[in-house]
């Protein structure tokens, strides 16, 4: 039986810095009320001399894996251990479960399209400064492979962004828009805080719940939808509302609700409005009922020139006059 592993990591036992073995240590104690006599004999702190490391890592485990198995055996309740468990804190688990088709031997590469995304991307950023395209070269990754990351993209990403692979996991699993198990074609985060819950989101949960007979955390039998109950998603003046993929649809209603999901099986999704969000009842994005009474007018852009990046060469010393400042 595999195990999960903290922060989707598989490394080298060899390689983990002492303070993290004191972290696993912490929560073995915290969860197992070891003492701190118990504790010492339990973990050595010592690390040894460059010239001794050879023979201390002799009976090392290879990986971080077999390093914490009998740490995580207690740590993880077992309900934690089903693959069917998937939220924890409003969002995934903190660490990745091998499934079908989500292992670190599982092939993924970029296409040869969005090869030329990565280039671009990292000419936005100095050559030593690689690791700041981790959060976009994740994104690209995941809408290529259909909403959500493996593991084998994130270590691509750690590849081209030359940094380890547990830089990459800490950035995916702590950010909500990166989804580390498959989701559905439509994907949607129902907003629960305090605005949507008093206008009315209980109620949308309650149809999504009838129309298409899954509850937050779970996705169709065809594939097509994925529900999440999440955190503000900032549309409190419409709400309640959803993010349908990257869209926000406002002013819910139950029949409306109806409406937007049966638009979805038909995949004729009504358009987007002019400020790229979609108030259901009809009124213009944040308007109310007398309509516009301020802000008559659009201040004109800042000049870009489009073509900045077109070469994918930045210079650090020109970058605020590329980014229109």
């Amino acid at each position: 039986m595999k195990l999960p592993v903290p922060g989707t990591c598989v490394v080298p036992a060899k390689e983990l810095e002492i303070h993290e073995l004191q972290i696993f240590d912490f929560w073995n104690r915290l969860f197992n009320k070891q003492t701190d006599e118990e504790r010492d004999h339990t973990v050595d702190y010592q690390v040894p001399h460059r010239s001794q490391q050879k023979e201390h890592n002799k009976d090392r485990p290879e990986t971080m894996l077999a390093t914490t198995s009998t740490c995580m055996r207690r740590l993880v309740p077992a309900a934690a251990r089903s693959p069917a468990w998937t939220r924890g804190m409003a969002n995934a688990a903190s660490f990745h479960l091998d499934q079908e088709g989500n292992t670190v031997e599982t092939f993924f590469d970029f296409t040869t399209e969005n090869y030329k995304r990565v280039k671009m991307v990292l000419g936005k950023y100095p050559v030593n400064y690689k690791q700041s395209a981790i959060i976009p070269l994740l994104d690209l990754a995941q809408r290529q492979h259909g909403g959500w990351l493996p593991v084998a993209a994130m270590d691509k990403v750690a590849q081209i962004t030359e940094v380890h692979p547990a830089r990459v996991y800490e950035v995916a699993s702590f950010y909500t828009m990166f989804n580390r198990t498959p989701v559905g074609k439509y994907f949607i985060q129902l907003c629960g805080t305090t605005p949507c819950m008093i206008c009315g989101s209980q109620d949308i949960s309650n149809t999504i719940t009838e129309e298409l007979g899954i509850k937050s955390g779970e996705t169709t039998p065809d594939g097509l939808f994925t529900l999440l109950e999440v955190e503000c998603l900032g549309a409190c003046a419409n709400a309640p509302m959803v993010q349908l993929n990257d869209d926000y649809y406002e002013c819910l209603t139950p029949e409306s609700t109806r409406q937007l999901l049966a638009a979805c099986k038909a995949d004729k999704l009504p358009p987007m409005g002019k400020w790229g969000s979609l108030p259901m009842n009809g009124q213009v994005s944040c308007e109310g009922p007398l309509g516009k009474t301020s802000l008559a007018s659009v201040p004109p852009p800042p000049t870009v020139d489009p073509n900045r990046f077109k070469d994918a060469n930045v210079d650090p010393a020109s970058v605020k006059e590329h980014m229109a400042y």
